[in-house]
Protein backbone atom coordinates (compact mmCIF):
# COMPACT_ATOMS: atom_id res chain seq x y z
CA UNK A 1 0.00 0.00 0.00
CA UNK A 2 0.95 3.77 -0.62
CA UNK A 3 -0.62 7.17 -1.06
CA UNK A 4 -0.84 6.71 -4.63
CA UNK A 5 -3.32 3.69 -4.35
CA UNK A 6 -6.73 3.82 -5.62
CA UNK A 7 -9.76 2.30 -4.02
CA UNK A 8 -10.63 0.26 -7.80
CA UNK A 9 -7.37 -0.44 -10.14
CA UNK A 10 -6.52 2.28 -12.52
CA UNK A 11 -3.36 2.06 -14.26
CA UNK A 12 -1.28 4.92 -14.66
CA UNK A 13 -1.02 5.74 -18.26
CA UNK A 14 2.57 7.95 -19.59
CA UNK A 15 3.62 10.29 -17.59
CA UNK A 16 1.07 11.72 -15.58
CA UNK A 17 1.68 11.83 -12.09
CA UNK A 18 -0.81 10.74 -9.44
CA UNK A 19 -1.51 14.55 -8.90
CA UNK A 20 -2.18 15.25 -13.00
CA UNK A 21 -4.54 12.76 -12.75
CA UNK A 22 -6.57 13.91 -9.95
CA UNK A 23 -6.32 16.88 -11.13
CA UNK A 24 -8.00 16.24 -14.46
CA UNK A 25 -10.59 14.48 -12.89
CA UNK A 26 -11.81 17.25 -10.23
CA UNK A 27 -11.63 19.75 -13.45
CA UNK A 28 -13.81 17.61 -15.27
CA UNK A 29 -16.34 16.65 -12.79
CA UNK A 30 -19.68 17.50 -12.87
CA UNK A 31 -19.81 18.90 -9.07
CA UNK A 32 -16.98 21.28 -10.17
CA UNK A 33 -18.78 22.50 -12.45
CA UNK A 34 -21.72 23.68 -10.63
CA UNK A 35 -19.95 25.60 -8.25
CA UNK A 36 -20.01 28.67 -10.92
CA UNK A 37 -23.90 28.53 -9.83
CA UNK A 38 -23.26 28.39 -6.02
CA UNK A 39 -22.74 31.51 -4.12
CA UNK A 40 -19.78 32.36 -2.45
CA UNK A 41 -20.49 35.37 -0.22
CA UNK A 42 -22.88 38.07 -2.59
CA UNK A 43 -26.13 36.84 -4.47
CA UNK A 44 -25.60 35.34 -8.01
CA UNK A 45 -26.73 37.91 -10.19
CA UNK A 46 -26.41 41.23 -8.44
CA UNK A 47 -22.54 41.93 -10.14
CA UNK A 48 -20.60 40.35 -12.69
CA UNK A 49 -17.41 41.12 -10.67
CA UNK A 50 -17.07 39.47 -7.65
CA UNK A 51 -16.45 35.41 -6.77
CA UNK A 52 -18.80 32.78 -7.09
CA UNK A 53 -17.31 29.13 -5.45
CA UNK A 54 -15.81 28.48 -8.98
CA UNK A 55 -14.05 31.50 -9.14
CA UNK A 56 -12.97 31.56 -5.14
CA UNK A 57 -11.87 27.61 -5.55
CA UNK A 58 -9.65 28.69 -8.97
CA UNK A 59 -7.86 31.04 -6.58
CA UNK A 60 -7.44 28.49 -3.56
CA UNK A 61 -6.14 26.15 -5.67
CA UNK A 62 -3.73 28.85 -7.53
CA UNK A 63 -2.37 29.79 -3.69
CA UNK A 64 -2.19 26.20 -2.87
CA UNK A 65 -0.34 25.72 -5.79
CA UNK A 66 2.32 28.75 -5.08
CA UNK A 67 2.09 27.61 -1.62
CA UNK A 68 3.69 24.36 -2.21
CA UNK A 69 6.35 25.65 -4.62
CA UNK A 70 7.43 27.92 -1.61
CA UNK A 71 7.48 25.38 0.76
CA UNK A 72 9.25 23.15 -1.17
CA UNK A 73 11.93 25.26 -2.12
CA UNK A 74 12.71 26.56 1.28
CA UNK A 75 12.91 22.66 2.44
CA UNK A 76 14.37 21.37 -0.65
CA UNK A 77 17.03 19.86 1.93
CA UNK A 78 14.86 18.02 4.16
CA UNK A 79 12.14 15.39 3.85
CA UNK A 80 9.38 18.31 3.92
CA UNK A 81 11.00 19.34 0.52
CA UNK A 82 10.80 15.74 -1.03
CA UNK A 83 6.93 15.25 -0.15
CA UNK A 84 5.75 19.03 -2.00
CA UNK A 85 7.06 18.12 -5.61
CA UNK A 86 3.54 17.45 -6.93
CA UNK A 87 2.16 20.70 -7.71
CA UNK A 88 -0.96 19.24 -9.65
CA UNK A 89 -2.02 17.23 -6.13
CA UNK A 90 -1.68 20.33 -4.08
CA UNK A 91 -4.13 22.75 -6.57
CA UNK A 92 -6.66 19.68 -7.31
CA UNK A 93 -7.16 19.22 -3.45
CA UNK A 94 -7.50 23.23 -3.39
CA UNK A 95 -10.49 23.03 -6.36
CA UNK A 96 -12.01 20.15 -4.45
CA UNK A 97 -12.22 22.19 -0.78
CA UNK A 98 -15.80 23.38 -1.14
CA UNK A 99 -17.57 20.97 -4.09
CA UNK A 100 -19.71 19.75 -0.94
CA UNK A 101 -21.58 23.44 -0.41
CA UNK A 102 -24.92 23.36 -1.05
CA UNK A 103 -26.48 25.94 -2.79
CA UNK A 104 -27.15 29.60 -1.15
CA UNK A 105 -23.85 29.31 1.21
CA UNK A 106 -23.65 28.37 4.64
CA UNK A 107 -27.88 28.83 4.47
CA UNK A 108 -28.11 26.10 2.66
CA UNK A 109 -25.77 23.94 5.01
CA UNK A 110 -27.55 24.72 8.03
CA UNK A 111 -30.98 24.00 6.30
CA UNK A 112 -29.66 20.53 5.40
CA UNK A 113 -28.58 19.94 9.04
CA UNK A 114 -31.83 20.90 10.57
CA UNK A 115 -33.42 18.27 7.15
CA UNK A 116 -31.10 15.71 7.84
CA UNK A 117 -31.26 16.23 11.76
CA UNK A 118 -32.61 12.55 12.50
CA UNK A 119 -30.52 10.93 9.57
CA UNK A 120 -27.11 11.75 10.26
CA UNK A 121 -26.46 15.09 9.95
CA UNK A 122 -25.26 17.33 6.90
CA UNK A 123 -22.16 19.22 6.68
CA UNK A 124 -20.58 20.80 3.42
CA UNK A 125 -17.00 19.36 3.95
CA UNK A 126 -18.28 16.05 5.22
CA UNK A 127 -20.05 16.27 1.44
CA UNK A 128 -16.99 16.52 -0.27
CA UNK A 129 -15.52 13.51 0.62
CA UNK A 130 -18.90 11.71 -0.22
CA UNK A 131 -18.88 13.62 -3.64
CA UNK A 132 -15.66 12.04 -4.11
CA UNK A 133 -15.79 8.77 -3.24
CA UNK A 134 -19.24 7.64 -4.00
CA UNK A 135 -21.03 10.47 -6.00
CA UNK A 136 -18.98 11.27 -8.88
CA UNK A 137 -18.73 9.01 -12.10
CA UNK A 138 -15.66 8.02 -12.71
CA UNK A 139 -15.69 4.87 -11.25
CA UNK A 140 -18.09 1.79 -10.49
CA UNK A 141 -18.01 2.18 -6.79
CA UNK A 142 -15.44 4.71 -5.50
CA UNK A 143 -16.71 8.06 -6.94
CA UNK A 144 -13.78 9.98 -8.54
CA UNK A 145 -11.88 7.20 -7.91
CA UNK A 146 -8.66 9.93 -6.50
CA UNK A 147 -5.49 8.85 -5.11
CA UNK A 148 -5.18 8.12 -1.19
CA UNK A 149 -3.27 11.16 -0.62
CA UNK A 150 -5.44 13.35 -2.54
CA UNK A 151 -8.46 12.09 -0.57
CA UNK A 152 -6.25 12.68 2.93
CA UNK A 153 -5.96 16.35 1.76
CA UNK A 154 -9.39 16.38 1.44
CA UNK A 155 -9.84 15.10 4.59
CA UNK A 156 -10.43 18.76 6.23
CA UNK A 157 -11.90 17.15 9.71
CA UNK A 158 -10.83 13.73 10.74
CA UNK A 159 -13.89 13.05 12.69
CA UNK A 160 -17.21 11.50 12.17
CA UNK A 161 -20.52 13.41 12.59
CA UNK A 162 -21.69 11.49 15.43
CA UNK A 163 -18.42 12.19 17.30
CA UNK A 164 -17.90 16.22 16.63
CA UNK A 165 -21.51 16.19 17.42
CA UNK A 166 -23.10 17.63 20.63
CA UNK A 167 -26.30 16.54 21.71
CA UNK A 168 -27.18 20.00 23.25
CA UNK A 169 -27.16 21.25 19.76
CA UNK A 170 -30.02 19.06 18.05
CA UNK A 171 -31.25 21.02 15.44
CA UNK A 172 -34.44 22.33 15.64
CA UNK A 173 -37.25 24.98 14.69
CA UNK A 174 -37.05 28.46 16.72
CA UNK A 175 -39.86 28.10 19.51
CA UNK A 176 -40.56 31.90 19.71
CA UNK A 177 -41.72 32.63 16.33
CA UNK A 178 -45.77 31.59 15.64
CA UNK A 179 -46.62 33.09 12.67
CA UNK A 180 -44.34 31.17 10.39
CA UNK A 181 -41.62 28.02 10.44
CA UNK A 182 -38.38 29.25 11.65
CA UNK A 183 -35.36 27.05 12.21
CA UNK A 184 -32.63 28.01 14.99
CA UNK A 185 -29.66 28.89 13.19
CA UNK A 186 -27.66 28.64 15.73
CA UNK A 187 -28.77 25.17 16.88
CA UNK A 188 -28.77 23.74 13.21
CA UNK A 189 -25.22 25.10 12.40
CA UNK A 190 -23.03 21.60 11.92
CA UNK A 191 -20.27 20.59 13.35
CA UNK A 192 -17.06 20.09 11.29
CA UNK A 193 -16.65 16.65 10.38
CA UNK A 194 -16.96 13.94 7.82
CA UNK A 195 -20.49 12.29 7.72
CA UNK A 196 -20.78 8.65 8.98
CA UNK A 197 -21.95 7.57 5.98
CA UNK A 198 -18.17 7.73 4.27
CA UNK A 199 -16.81 5.82 7.58
CA UNK A 200 -15.39 3.39 5.10
CA UNK A 201 -13.70 5.48 3.00
CA UNK A 202 -12.20 7.28 5.95
CA UNK A 203 -11.08 3.63 6.76
CA UNK A 204 -9.43 3.14 3.44
CA UNK A 205 -7.43 6.61 3.26
CA UNK A 206 -6.28 5.65 7.12
CA UNK A 207 -5.08 2.43 6.54
CA UNK A 208 -2.11 2.98 5.66
CA UNK A 209 -1.02 4.62 8.72
CA UNK A 210 0.48 3.46 11.85
CA UNK A 211 -2.51 2.49 14.56
CA UNK A 212 -0.44 5.57 16.84
CA UNK A 213 -0.68 7.75 14.00
CA UNK A 214 -4.43 7.23 13.14
CA UNK A 215 -5.33 7.78 16.66
CA UNK A 216 -3.83 10.86 17.23
CA UNK A 217 -5.03 12.72 13.55
CA UNK A 218 -8.89 11.16 14.82
CA UNK A 219 -8.90 12.69 18.23
CA UNK A 220 -11.24 15.79 19.28
CA UNK A 221 -11.41 18.90 21.24
CA UNK A 222 -14.24 18.95 23.43
CA UNK A 223 -15.53 22.39 23.80
CA UNK A 224 -18.20 23.36 26.59
CA UNK A 225 -21.53 24.63 24.95
CA UNK A 226 -20.13 23.78 20.81
CA UNK A 227 -19.92 21.01 19.42
CA UNK A 228 -15.98 19.18 19.32
CA UNK A 229 -13.47 20.14 17.30
CA UNK A 230 -10.92 17.84 15.36
CA UNK A 231 -7.76 18.57 16.26
CA UNK A 232 -5.32 17.82 13.33
CA UNK A 233 -5.03 17.66 9.68
CA UNK A 234 -2.63 16.48 6.86
CA UNK A 235 0.64 18.75 5.32
CA UNK A 236 -1.94 19.15 2.27
CA UNK A 237 -5.18 19.90 3.93
CA UNK A 238 -3.34 22.19 6.05
CA UNK A 239 -1.66 23.88 3.06
CA UNK A 240 -5.48 24.11 1.07
CA UNK A 241 -6.61 25.42 4.42
CA UNK A 242 -4.20 28.06 4.19
CA UNK A 243 -5.02 29.56 0.89
CA UNK A 244 -8.75 28.94 1.59
CA UNK A 245 -8.29 31.50 4.78
CA UNK A 246 -5.83 33.91 2.97
CA UNK A 247 -8.61 34.27 -0.59
CA UNK A 248 -11.45 34.69 2.39
CA UNK A 249 -9.64 37.24 4.15
CA UNK A 250 -7.68 39.14 0.61
CA UNK A 251 -10.37 39.00 -1.18
CA UNK A 252 -13.81 38.97 -0.29
CA UNK A 253 -12.49 42.29 1.57
CA UNK A 254 -11.60 43.49 -2.10
CA UNK A 255 -15.13 42.13 -3.34
CA UNK A 256 -17.02 43.95 -0.80
CA UNK A 257 -15.07 47.32 -0.90
CA UNK A 258 -15.18 47.44 -4.37
CA UNK A 259 -18.82 46.98 -4.57
CA UNK A 260 -19.37 49.47 -1.89
CA UNK A 261 -20.60 47.53 1.00
CA UNK A 262 -17.68 47.73 3.93
CA UNK A 263 -16.87 51.60 4.30
CA UNK A 264 -13.74 52.55 5.56
CA UNK A 265 -14.86 53.28 9.12
CA UNK A 266 -15.96 49.64 9.68
CA UNK A 267 -12.47 48.52 7.66
CA UNK A 268 -10.40 50.32 10.00
CA UNK A 269 -12.35 49.16 13.07
CA UNK A 270 -11.26 45.74 12.24
CA UNK A 271 -7.80 46.82 10.92
CA UNK A 272 -6.55 48.51 13.72
CA UNK A 273 -2.88 50.02 13.39
CA UNK A 274 -2.36 47.13 16.05
CA UNK A 275 -4.01 44.40 14.27
CA UNK A 276 -2.62 45.44 10.81
CA UNK A 277 1.02 46.05 11.91
CA UNK A 278 2.73 43.03 10.37
CA UNK A 279 1.70 43.94 6.92
CA UNK A 280 2.17 47.47 7.60
CA UNK A 281 5.59 46.51 8.61
CA UNK A 282 5.95 44.61 5.87
CA UNK A 283 5.56 47.38 3.46
CA UNK A 284 7.79 49.80 5.41
CA UNK A 285 10.76 47.26 5.17
CA UNK A 286 10.14 45.94 1.45
CA UNK A 287 9.12 49.90 -0.07
CA UNK A 288 10.53 52.16 2.10
CA UNK A 289 10.52 54.75 -0.53
CA UNK A 290 6.89 53.90 -0.79
CA UNK A 291 5.52 53.92 2.36
CA UNK A 292 7.72 55.32 4.96
CA UNK A 293 6.65 56.86 8.28
CA UNK A 294 2.35 56.09 6.86
CA UNK A 295 2.19 52.56 5.67
CA UNK A 296 -1.38 52.59 7.39
CA UNK A 297 -2.86 55.41 5.77
CA UNK A 298 -1.50 55.45 2.34
CA UNK A 299 -2.80 51.30 2.54
CA UNK A 300 -6.00 52.21 3.20
CA UNK A 301 -6.01 55.08 1.22
CA UNK A 302 -5.11 52.36 -2.35
CA UNK A 303 -7.94 50.06 -0.71
CA UNK A 304 -10.98 52.89 -1.31
CA UNK A 305 -8.98 54.61 -3.58
CA UNK A 306 -9.41 53.85 -7.76
CA UNK A 307 -9.42 50.13 -8.69
CA UNK A 308 -5.70 50.28 -9.64
CA UNK A 309 -4.26 51.04 -6.61
CA UNK A 310 -6.73 48.79 -4.96
CA UNK A 311 -5.46 45.84 -6.72
CA UNK A 312 -2.01 46.94 -6.36
CA UNK A 313 -2.60 46.42 -2.45
CA UNK A 314 -4.58 43.48 -2.75
CA UNK A 315 -1.82 42.01 -4.13
CA UNK A 316 0.67 42.62 -1.55
CA UNK A 317 -1.70 41.45 0.75
CA UNK A 318 -1.23 38.60 -0.28
CA UNK A 319 2.36 38.25 -1.35
CA UNK A 320 2.68 39.36 2.35
CA UNK A 321 0.51 36.80 3.89
CA UNK A 322 2.29 34.16 1.52
CA UNK A 323 5.70 35.15 2.21
CA UNK A 324 5.06 34.72 5.82
CA UNK A 325 3.89 30.96 5.51
CA UNK A 326 5.87 28.44 7.03
CA UNK A 327 5.76 24.59 8.07
CA UNK A 328 5.77 23.44 11.81
CA UNK A 329 6.90 20.07 12.48
CA UNK A 330 4.81 17.73 14.79
CA UNK A 331 7.60 15.15 16.02
CA UNK A 332 4.32 13.43 17.96
CA UNK A 333 3.77 11.75 14.18
CA UNK A 334 5.92 9.13 12.37
CA UNK A 335 4.29 9.66 9.10
CA UNK A 336 5.70 12.95 7.13
CA UNK A 337 2.18 13.61 5.63
CA UNK A 338 0.62 14.40 9.34
CA UNK A 339 4.16 15.56 11.00
CA UNK A 340 4.54 19.03 9.10
CA UNK A 341 1.54 21.58 8.85
CA UNK A 342 1.34 24.95 6.59
CA UNK A 343 0.81 27.94 9.45
CA UNK A 344 1.49 32.21 9.52
CA UNK A 345 3.90 33.87 12.87
CA UNK A 346 1.84 34.85 15.28
CA UNK A 347 1.51 38.51 14.30
CA UNK A 348 0.62 37.67 10.97
CA UNK A 349 -2.15 35.23 12.02
CA UNK A 350 -4.19 38.23 14.25
CA UNK A 351 -3.39 40.23 10.72
CA UNK A 352 -5.32 37.52 9.05
CA UNK A 353 -8.03 36.77 11.70
CA UNK A 354 -8.98 40.91 12.15
CA UNK A 355 -9.36 40.34 7.83
CA UNK A 356 -11.49 37.65 8.44
CA UNK A 357 -13.62 38.84 10.94
CA UNK A 358 -13.82 42.34 9.17
CA UNK A 359 -15.67 40.21 6.18
CA UNK A 360 -17.65 37.96 8.46
CA UNK A 361 -18.98 40.76 10.84
CA UNK A 362 -19.77 43.29 8.34
CA UNK A 363 -20.33 41.56 5.29
CA UNK A 364 -21.28 38.15 5.09
CA UNK A 365 -23.83 38.83 8.29
CA UNK A 366 -24.59 42.45 7.37
CA UNK A 367 -28.78 42.58 6.31
CA UNK A 368 -28.13 42.75 3.26
CA UNK A 369 -26.58 39.62 2.97
CA UNK A 370 -28.41 38.13 5.48
CA UNK A 371 -32.11 38.38 4.21
CA UNK A 372 -30.97 36.33 0.60
CA UNK A 373 -29.13 33.57 2.93
CA UNK A 374 -32.27 33.41 5.43
CA UNK A 375 -34.36 33.48 1.80
CA UNK A 376 -32.44 30.51 0.50
CA UNK A 377 -32.26 28.68 3.68
CA UNK A 378 -36.14 28.40 3.52
CA UNK A 379 -35.98 27.26 0.10
CA UNK A 380 -34.00 24.24 0.68
CA UNK A 381 -35.51 23.44 3.59
CA UNK A 382 -39.18 23.55 1.74
CA UNK A 383 -37.35 21.83 -1.64
CA UNK A 384 -36.07 18.79 0.73
CA UNK A 385 -39.38 18.26 2.80
CA UNK A 386 -41.67 18.40 -0.84
CA UNK A 387 -39.24 15.90 -2.79
CA UNK A 388 -39.42 14.00 0.90
CA UNK A 389 -43.08 13.56 0.77
CA UNK A 390 -42.68 11.56 -2.19
CA UNK A 391 -39.68 10.82 -3.72
CA UNK A 392 -40.73 7.78 -5.72
CA UNK A 393 -42.77 10.82 -8.02
CA UNK A 394 -40.84 13.79 -7.35
CA UNK A 395 -37.05 12.78 -7.89
CA UNK A 396 -35.37 12.49 -10.82
CA UNK A 397 -34.51 8.80 -12.28
CA UNK A 398 -31.07 9.01 -11.43
CA UNK A 399 -31.84 9.11 -7.44
CA UNK A 400 -34.68 7.03 -7.69
CA UNK A 401 -32.48 4.55 -9.40
CA UNK A 402 -29.79 5.03 -6.39
CA UNK A 403 -32.70 4.44 -4.00
CA UNK A 404 -33.88 1.15 -5.80
CA UNK A 405 -29.78 0.18 -5.52
CA UNK A 406 -30.03 0.34 -1.95
CA UNK A 407 -29.29 3.90 -1.17
CA UNK A 408 -31.13 5.62 2.20
CA UNK A 409 -33.59 7.40 0.75
CA UNK A 410 -33.64 10.17 2.99
CA UNK A 411 -29.72 10.43 2.44
CA UNK A 412 -30.36 10.38 -1.77
CA UNK A 413 -32.98 13.16 -1.59
CA UNK A 414 -30.13 15.17 0.47
CA UNK A 415 -27.24 14.53 -1.91
CA UNK A 416 -29.77 15.77 -4.95
CA UNK A 417 -30.74 18.86 -3.41
CA UNK A 418 -27.36 19.39 -1.98
CA UNK A 419 -25.67 19.19 -5.42
CA UNK A 420 -28.52 22.04 -7.15
CA UNK A 421 -27.42 25.25 -7.99
CA UNK A 422 -29.04 28.44 -6.64
CA UNK A 423 -30.94 29.02 -9.82
CA UNK A 424 -31.81 25.47 -10.26
CA UNK A 425 -33.02 24.79 -6.51
CA UNK A 426 -35.03 28.20 -7.21
CA UNK A 427 -36.31 26.78 -10.58
CA UNK A 428 -37.66 23.38 -8.68
CA UNK A 429 -39.29 25.71 -6.02
CA UNK A 430 -40.93 27.26 -8.53
CA UNK A 431 -42.36 24.63 -9.81
CA UNK A 432 -43.55 23.30 -6.82
CA UNK A 433 -45.25 25.95 -5.27
CA UNK A 434 -45.35 28.83 -7.48
CA UNK A 435 -49.07 28.92 -9.13
CA UNK A 436 -48.12 29.71 -13.38
CA UNK A 437 -44.52 29.18 -12.63
CA UNK A 438 -43.23 25.82 -15.00
CA UNK A 439 -44.64 23.18 -17.59
CA UNK A 440 -44.30 20.13 -18.25
CA UNK A 441 -42.00 20.21 -21.08
CA UNK A 442 -39.58 21.89 -18.71
CA UNK A 443 -36.37 19.76 -18.70
CA UNK A 444 -35.39 18.48 -15.32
Amino acid sequence: MDWGDRKEPSPKVGPRSHGDIDYARIVHSASFRRLQGKTQVFNLGDSDFYRTRLTHSVEVAQLAGSLAVQFADQHRDTPAGALLHDRSMIQAIGYTHDLGHPPFGHGGEVALNYCMRDNGGFEGNGQTLRILTKLEKFSATAGANLSRRTLLGVLKYPVPYSVAFNDELRPQLRNDVTAIRVIDRDLCKPPKCYLDTEGDAVGWILEILSQEDRDRLCTIEMQPGKHNKARFKSLDCSIMDLADDISFGVHDIEDAIALGVLDEGDFRRYLTEDSASAFTSYLVKKYPNEYGNSAYEKWIGALYGNGDQRKHLISRMVAHLMSSAYLEDDEHFSEPLLKYRATLPDDVEIYLKSLKDCVYERVVSAPEVQHLEFKGQNLVVAVFEALASEPNKFLPAEARERIGQGDDPVRAICDHVAGMTDSYLLKIYGRLFSPGFGSVFDRL
